[in-house]
């Protein structure tokens, strides 16, 4: 392992390994290692290509800090769109639910944005539920384990204001295509979305109208390319639905209402 003590040197190392913004790269790991042998070990971890925010432990998210532990999904600039929306149709005191919570990113914007939100916030994956409930339990949110709606508390049904779902969408056939950071270091089961990448969606709308309020929403984020198959799916379920883009952060949101 060579030793690596100056930010040229790391700038060196990481653009070697083709990491394409080395010198943002690069500040991050000089400010969270502590010592030269340290930083020479974050160096080497992230140039085998594991995730940038894997190897400091944590996340810039929509403002926030998040922890992140190995192994679990890292949160998507993208996704900001998603909670975005979300924090706009919550009401004060709203009680919000995130499924396939990961980390807990969305979750914790929501907390951190919506005075008096109740947050509850479930994964199947058991190092994002621990993941989860580092960043959550101090806001005063709470994380359950298992299959999307199955581990939430029953006095929950039809009193869902604003449910946030970012389920897998890839296609199975695409899982390949994505960069190795995510296909090597992310779990499977945040990823695949199924043969069109739906199915997990498909799971979700078909679910929420038992748990969300009247005039409640549910926001999935998607591709563009599967928008019309995902609007059709959730509106299947009888929730009014729109989709929402925002073409800088190539973000597609697919917006869900239950009649009030």
């Amino acid at each position: 392992m060579s030793d690596v003590v100056d930010g040229a040197g790391v700038v060196e190392r990481l653009r070697a390994a083709g990491c394409v913004f080395a010198e943002e790269e690069a500040a991050m790991l000089l400010a969270a290692a502590h010592g030269p042998a340290e930083l020479d070990l974050m160096v080497e971890r992230r140039a085998s290509g594991l995730p940038l925010e894997h190897v400091v432990g944590w996340a810039e998210f929509a403002g926030l800090r998040i922890a992140m532990d190995p192994g679990v999904f890292v949160p998507r600039r993208r996704t900001g769109l998603l909670v975005e929306r979300a924090v706009a149709l919550a009401a004060p005191g709203a009680l919000c639910v995130d499924l396939c919570c990961g980390s807990g990113a969305a979750a914790a914007v929501l907390l951190d944005r919506v005075e008096g939100a109740e947050v509850h916030a479930s994964d199947v994956e058991p190092a994002a539920v621990e993941c989860a409930r580092r960043n959550l339990g101090p806001r005063g949110g709470r994380v359950y384990e298992g299959d999307l709606f199955a581990p939430l508390p029953p006095e929950l049904r039809g009193r869902v204001e604003v449910l946030v779902a970012n389920v897998p969408y890839v296609p199975t056939g695409d899982i390949g295509l994505l960069p190795p950071e995510a296909r090597d270091h992310e779990p499977l089961v945040t990823l695949d979305g199924g043969p069109d990448g739906l199915d997990v969606l498909r799971r979700v709308a078909a679910g929420a109208p038992e748990w969300l309020a009247p005039g409640g929403h549910l926001l999935v984020e998607t591709s563009e390319r599967q928008a019309g198959a995902a609007l059709e799916a959730v509106s299947a379920h009888g929730l009014e639905a729109e989709v929402v883009t925002c073409e800088e952060r190539y973000a597609t949101v697919l917006v869900a209402t239950r009649a009030g």
